[in-house]
């Protein structure tokens, strides 16, 4: 409690509480605290001039005044101060809720919206936060807020109880996990650098979402597209984006029995960052992951029965795998050690070959666990991409730093960057590349394949840049090679199943554009992917795939009825 002087030798009563100010009841008046300058009285702006746990601040009139600091307790109900002691640039404030601060909980200084604050001592008005300021320092405004729905794709119904969470762009936690509601409603607060104004910058998340009984979100063919927050709604109380790439649909998984594998990396230093851990519980049945939240908790939804590693991975983090056994019902309290050994540094080679000028990719290291052949993905642990964060910006040698023990997949031209691995493994350079990773073995490992790069065939239509929905079997529309014998066309659903392909469709000459009309399935919520690969076949010579279409472009879906 603050007990600093209003007037000189008066008692005050406050929060039933009777609080007496300097001089203290009873005792002379000390001329050297009433130099210094008590609550209330006059002092001299830019100079320590209050008393200790005072601040000096401007009043209405620009003159100085001291006056109690932010988070310091006020009296609102005392008639002798303004604003309850405390300066201009606060307010005196009653707790948010009954045992907001504990039992004893009293009304206390908050800083007003815009004013400067200290983001180790929050003390933001309710409904307020202390934001990052893009050109320097801290101020309270209201929150960024990510708000959407999560469904089930086939019924178009709210999926409750779902975990969703915001990544940002290296892969990290950015928020804690909301729980959808029963009508599958979330709400995410995510850390955005402002304008001077409170507006957020131009700052981007993708979501993670899982539910018992659901595929994961993303998965297989489907991606999280970046969600912008800089053109979000101001709504009052602060910014919200509310749009299409805020709705979660989940997939049904077919029936079986799955359960749920939580737990922490409670063995894990809270100087290490525990956000954004990729969990990875391996089995003979497969492997399932999750996230972890910001304080490093966990759950694993749809497990089925067996015996399971649990291992995390993050960059510039070391973590001894736990194990889980689950067996017709739910498994909590897994917890997951920290180990002292450095990370390693990975680094490599890439050779763009056959593209435009000036094209530049990137490289990730798939957990080997997650990774599907078919599907050529996996689940990447935050920070395990060259370059860390950005957009892609290799174009030759390349550095991953901060490695963790395991096993990894390397993927070049991964992302949407108009260039894919090239296809052909009958050169060097074109397989998929294996690593295993050990600190034991040093602090670097080099890569001594080189990955063959090159420029991807254009999907034009379904799903140029985003998955797009469809209410009848679409015309599957990509660009023309030049120098194909043919095509082949396959198309895969959310589970990574082919569900139909036309191969060896003739190539075209002096087009711009190929096309063929799909003639599978189209399962409300169900979303699926078409593949094309170009071939050739030099006079005698064995055919050879000369390029594809990108490993996340060509998604559609026909929505559920609602």
């Amino acid at each position: 409690m603050t007990t600093s002087t209003i007037s000189k030798g008066m008692c005050a009563a406050a929060a039933l509480l009777t609080i007496c100010y300097l001089p203290a009841c009873g005792e002379e008046k000390d001329d050297t605290a009433v130099e210094q300058g008590e609550l209330s009285s006059t002092c001299e702006l830019e100079k320590d001039s209050c008393n200790e746990d005072l601040l000096c601040t401007e009043d209405k009139d620009g003159e100085g005044v001291c006056t109690l600091p932010p988070g310091a307790e006020c009296m609102p109900d005392d008639d002798d101060l303004d604003n309850g002691g405390c300066a201009l640039t606060a307010v005196c404030e009653e707790p948010a809720a009954e045992g907001d601060a504990g039992a004893d909980a009293r009304p206390t200084c908050r800083i007003l919206e815009g004013e400067e604050c200290e983001p180790d001592e929050d003390y933001c008005a309710d409904g307020l936060l202390c934001a990052e300021i893009a050109s320097g320092g801290h101020r309270c405004f209201g929150p960024v807020v990510l708000v959407g729905k999560v469904t089930d794709t086939s019924t178009a119904k709210p999926v409750a109880g779902a975990h969703v969470i915001g990544i940002d762009d290296e892969g990290s936690a950015a928020t804690s996990v909301a729980v959808s509601g029963a009508d599958g409603s979330y709400s995410l607060t995510v850390p955005v650098p402002r304008n001077d104004d409170g507006s957020p910058t131009d700052e981007s998340f993708t979501l993670r979402a899982a539910a018992q009984d659901y595929q994961n979100f993303p998965f297989g063919v489907r991606v999280a597209l970046p969600i912008t927050v800089e053109d979000a709604d101001a709504d009052g109380s602060g910014w919200v984006v509310d749009n299409a790439l805020t709705q979660v649909g989940l997939i049904p998984l077919p029936e079986g029995e799955r359960y749920r594998v939580s737990g922490s990396l409670a063995g894990v230093s809270k100087e290490s960052n525990l956000t954004g851990v990729l969990i990875v519980a391996s089995g003979a049945d497969g492997a399932f992951s999750a996230t972890t939240d910001k304080d490093g908790t966990f759950t694993i939804f749809n497990v089925p029965n067996g015996d399971y590693e649990v291992a995390g991975y993050g960059a510039e983090l070391q973590i001894d795998p736990g194990s889980a056994k689950v067996s017709g019902k739910d498994v909590s309290g897994v917890v997951l050690d920290e180990r002292d050994d450095d990370t390693v540094t990975v680094s490599g080679n890439i050779q763009i070959v056959n593209a435009s000028g000036g094209s530049l990719t990137s490289v990730i290291l798939v957990v080997e666990d997650t990774f599907d052949m078919d599907a050529a993905r996996g689940e990447v642990p935050r920070g395990l991409r060259a370059p860390r964060t950005g957009k892609p910006n290799i174009d030759g040698d390349f550095t991953i730093e901060g490695v963790p023990d395991g096993d990894y997949v390397v993927l070049a031209a991964y992302e949407n960057d108009d260039l894919v691995r090239d296809p052909d493994t009958n050169i060097a350079g074109t397989d998929f590349v294996h690593i295993q990773v050990a600190a034991k073995d040093g602090t670097t490992l080099s890569i001594s394949d080189s990955f063959k790069v090159t420029e991807a065939l254009a999907v034009i239509a379904p799903g140029t840049d985003e998955p797009e929905a469809v209410s009848a079997p679409p015309t599957l529309r990509w660009a023309d090679d030049s120098s194909e014998d043919w095509y082949d066309v396959r198309v895969f659903d959310a589970f990574g199943n082919e569900v139909w392909n036309s191969l060896q469709l003739p190539g075209v000459s002096g087009q711009d554009e190929v096309t063929v009309d799909y003639g599978g399935p189209l399962d409300a919520g169900m979303y699926y992917q078409f593949r094309v690969s170009s071939w050739r076949q030099p006079g005698k010579g064995d055919a050879a795939p000369i390029s594809t279409t990108e490993d996340l472009r060509g998604v559609f879906f026909k929505p559920a009825a609602k």
